[in-house]
């Protein structure tokens, strides 16, 4: 029996391919840089995931970006908004509802998806609109949605430009491609029957936050994810009585903050003397960028493994897909 029927594995691995595809997507919108005070990216699961991803890489970025993952549009969304509508299927009923109250009230607005409703709703409006290839699952398509958002963002002015990064990515994805796969491959293996608990510095939540949904969808089992510093002053409470189930996996950055790694550092010693199994996954280069994709990169392995230990078919997502049928 076949237990990857569609063939997940492929996708997975023509991830350095996808993010030099995407390296010309959205490359011909602009925005007018301004009038733009705020940007907001709406979207839900794996798309709304790459407003994560955009307010994880452009953390210095002076202008704020939030993300908003509910059918309500922000009260301080206004005509100096620059709103992404992202929805790979293009009929997220939450996104559609957004971008229909955005359009209301006249903000700038690019629009992202396969096709759907929201395309739809783009030609109508007259609105900028970024088409993504078909065919894949909302969780693997970071690679166009994220690089098509960072391609408006730097041909408006708004950010610098990101050619340079971009194919250095390229290169070390491909360059590092079987480490990756083979880490992702054998962590996997340690955390089938557990449930992973997911760390990382708040600076890489995305990649934690990544990881935790990748798990979830592909592999049909419970994963969490917290940050440091954070859950030093609540959640660490809890391992006063810990399930002998858990698996802790820690994603360290060589950036973190000097007290971050110190706290790691503490929160090890502890959760090895209650022998808690930990794994450190430590992110290393020069360029920010490649630490970010490589690390979720990892990640897709990992909960793509995990999904063949159990002998669960990774792309299929049933219960999300039955819950949409009783919404209608």
């Amino acid at each position: 029996m076949t237990i990857d029927s569609q063939d997940m594995i492929s996708i997975l691995k023509q991830f350095p391919d996808m993010v030099k595809q995407a390296s010309n997507m959205g490359d011909d919108i602009t925005v007018p840089k301004n009038l733009i005070d705020n940007i907001i990216v709406i979207g839900m699961g794996g798309s709304g995931y790459n407003g994560d991803l955009l307010k994880c890489y452009l953390k210095d970025l002076k202008i704020p970006i939030h993300v908003i993952k509910d059918y309500n549009l922000p009260k301080y969304a206004n005509k100096k908004s620059l709103i992404f509508t992202v929805s790979y299927s293009g009929n997220t009923e939450e996104t559609i509802e957004a971008y229909r109250s955005a359009i209301r009230k006249g903000i700038n607005i690019v629009s992202l998806s396969s096709g759907g409703k929201l395309e739809e709703l783009a030609k109508m409006n007259k609105n900028p609109h970024i088409s993504v290839p078909k065919g894949i699952q909302p969780r693997l398509s970071t690679a166009y949605q994220f690089i098509s958002m960072l391609n408006v963002l730097q041909h408006s002015g708004i950010i610098s430009n990101q050619e340079k990064e971009i194919k250095t990515v390229i290169k070390n994805l491909k360059a590092s491609n079987l480490k990756i796969e083979t880490t992702g491959k054998e962590l996997a293996k340690k955390i089938k029957n557990k449930i992973p608990i997911i760390y990382s510095s708040a600076e890489m939540f995305c990649v934690a936050e990544k990881w935790k949904t990748d798990i979830n969808e592909n592999a049909k089992a419970h994963a969490f994810y917290n940050t440091f510093s954070e859950f030093n002053h609540n959640e660490l409470c809890a391992y006063e009585h810990t399930p002998d189930n858990f698996y802790i996996i820690i994603i360290t950055d060589e950036k973190d903050h000097p007290r971050i790694k110190k706290r790691i550092n503490i929160f090890k010693k502890l959760a090895r003397s209650f022998d808690i199994s930990i794994t450190e996954i430590s992110i290393t280069g020069d360029h920010f960028l490649t630490r970010l994709l490589s690390s979720i990169w990892m990640g897709f392995f990992v909960a793509y493994y995990l999904a063949i230990e159990y002998e669960r078919d990774p792309t299929p997502v049933l219960f999300i897909e039955n819950l949409k049928k009783d919404l209608k």
